[in-house]
């Protein structure tokens, strides 16, 4: 804070300084108190994430664009935030030649107006500005780096020798390389990518299925998605199931061509994009996804990062509004876009509320998918109307094969309800018939464990299979949990002890491995302790009613009187 307070000083005693550069009477005029006040209120709001906001000041401030460093670059990136790209192209065209416009994002972002606009020769002059911030970081020299490949494939229509310099990135632009020069090879290098065991690159299936819709191979692409399990899948998968069923081939080269320069580095800045998500930095996510739908709009369903990232965030007004852009025609996504505006609805109205949205959208589904069913069950589950989410399994179960994994897994949520309801006959039958399929799953093997210990049924079989589940997965906190659990209840409170502790690490605030750790510290004689953990117990919101009077009676009596 005082880092920040000291730049605002420092940049407010440059602007009223009796600089050369501002005695004009012009100048003075055009740098008012108002125009101060819109400039800082700017740059507030863009450090507050409020682009926006931010826009508005900036608009205020106009006049002050081309003279701050910082100004030109943070009213840039309000605008690509706020997905007026136009507009910030326009802007760096007009500062262009200034030392405020000198930085990656601005030579990027006129680089790419001008690929759109197959003036390469000012593409190359572009990039060559860009060379100067290539070893700033990681991000920046992968752009680069591949932007230079990118611009000299489609200027020359050939590939550069040395272009395999960036590992399991370099595979994937290798792969729209040969399908943008139409190789021969471009079937197997799909083929080879999609099959790895290196990396999950599932994706790509609907690359490889949209190439080879274009080559006319429509019952090799009906052969790859009849084994894709749309209940494990991505929602780009699960579409390019449902395109590929209902024969909608057409839609595919709608969105995307591996021939089109733009459509391809769209899908190379959403790529940008997932990789700045899954490290948590959203705001630079969101600056690329905006970059990759300003140079494929089509692509559309590259939104739904855009609506998670501002989910995880808490903007749900931002992630509703980009929600709308998926419609029924979209089937996949329109089922996706209800079940996030559920989850918004429970953050913004409650749990009822939003569970009765989903029921009604859900009722006016004609005949829903398989998909849909398992997704309903789930969420009665989610919303614990465990008889309600037991029907839902019911109906998916007869439509999956018997001996699948997926088989397994329903029965095992549908075992998990049945347990909640305290019906331990089928949730025992659907458990094991769950291991009979998936015998080393270790969640399942975990799930009936720990329902055995909690009723005091089958002990030692119940540890064993918690030591095969832990083998599986150290790592794991419930596990964990639950085979500290299984050795304080055959009193071996030394590795009791040493299990729960290390959950405590791991989960610090559950209110179920709190109270476990407090009983088994009381046992062991060292009560203070174990009241500090009780009392967790109660102050968490995860806490439910029964268990915080358990706790309110273990403080005041002790363990023995439970």
């Amino acid at each position: 804070m005082l880092i920040k307070f000291f730049k605002i000083f420092c940049l407010i005693l440059l602007l009223i300084s009796p600089s050369p550069v501002y005695s004009k009477n012009k100048d003075i005029k055009e740098f008012n108190s108002k125009n101060l006040s819109s400039y800082f209120s700017a740059l507030v709001s863009y450090d507050n994430q409020k682009n926006t906001d931010a826009l508005k000041f900036f608009k205020l401030s106009n006049s002050l664009i081309s003279r701050h460093d910082p100004y030109l670059k943070a009213y840039v990136f309000s605008l690509v935030m706020e997905g007026k790209i136009k507009r910030s192209i326009k802007q760096l065209k007009q500062s262009s030649g200034e030392k405020s416009s000198d930085f990656f994002e601005a030579y990027l972002i006129l680089m790419l107006d001008s690929i759109k606009k197959k003036d390469f020769k000012r593409s190359n002059k572009y990039l060559n500005e860009l060379s100067k911030f290539k070893r700033n970081g990681t991000f920046e020299l992968i752009i680069y780096e591949s932007l230079k490949n990118y611009i000299y494939l489609f200027e020359n229509k050939q590939t550069l020798s040395n272009n395999n310099t960036l590992g399991n990135l370099s595979l994937i632009s290798k792969i729209f390389h040969s399908c943008y020069l139409g190789d021969k090879q471009t079937q197997t290098y799909f083929e080879n990518l999609v099959n790895s065991d290196e990396i999950d690159y599932s994706r790509y299936i609907f690359f490889y299925i949209n190439y080879l819709i274009e080559q006319n191979q429509f019952n090799k692409a009906k052969e790859i998605t009849d084994q894709i399990d749309i209940l494990n899948n991505s929602l780009l998968i699960a579409q390019t199931k449902n395109w590929i069923d209902k024969k909608e081939f057409e839609k595919f080269n709608q969105i995307f061509s591996c021939k089109n320069e733009i459509d391809i580095l769209g899908e190379f800045f959403f790529l940008i994009a997932n990789i700045y998500s899954s490290e948590n930095e959203l705001e630079k996510s969101n600056f690329y996804l905006n970059i990759s739908n300003f140079l494929n709009p089509k692509f559309r369903f590259n939104l739904s990062l855009l609506a998670e990232n501002y989910y995880n965030s808490e903007n749900y007004r931002k992630s509703d509004k980009v929600l709308n852009n998926f419609n029924k025609n979209d089937d996949v996504y329109y089922w996706y876009k209800t079940k996030k505006k559920t989850r918004i609805f429970s953050k913004e109205s409650g749990e009822q509320q939003a569970y009765n949205f989903i029921n009604s959208k859900f009722k006016q589904i004609n005949k829903p998918s398989v998909n849909i069913l398992f997704d309903m069950g789930n969420i009665a589950k989610g919303f614990k109307k465990h008889q309600v989410a037991i029907n839902y399994y019911d109906e998916v179960l007869p439509k999956i094969s018997v001996n699948s994994d997926t088989y397994a897994e329903i029965l095992f949520r549908r075992g998990g309800s049945y347990e909640r309801l305290k019906n331990f006959k089928k949730s025992d039958a659907d458990l094991l018939k769950s291991l009979e399929i998936s015998p080393n799953d270790a969640y399942v093997l975990n799930y009936l464990a720990y329902s055995w210990l909690e009723r005091d049924y089958k002990i030692d079989t119940a540890i064993e299979m918690l030591q095969r589940a832990y083998k599986q997965n150290e790592n794991d906190p419930f596990i964990i949990d639950s085979v500290g659990w299984g050795y304080y209840l055959v009193d071996d409170l030394v590795k009791a002890e040493q299990f729960l502790k290390r959950a405590i690490e791991l989960m610090p605030n559950d209110p179920i491995v709190n109270d476990h750790y407090g009983d088994i510290l009381w046992k062991m004689d060292r009560k203070i302790e174990a009241k500090y953990y009780w009392q967790s117990v109660l102050k968490s919101e995860d806490t439910e009613e029964n268990m915080k009077e358990n706790i309110k009676i273990k403080l005041l009596k002790g363990l023995k009187k439970i």
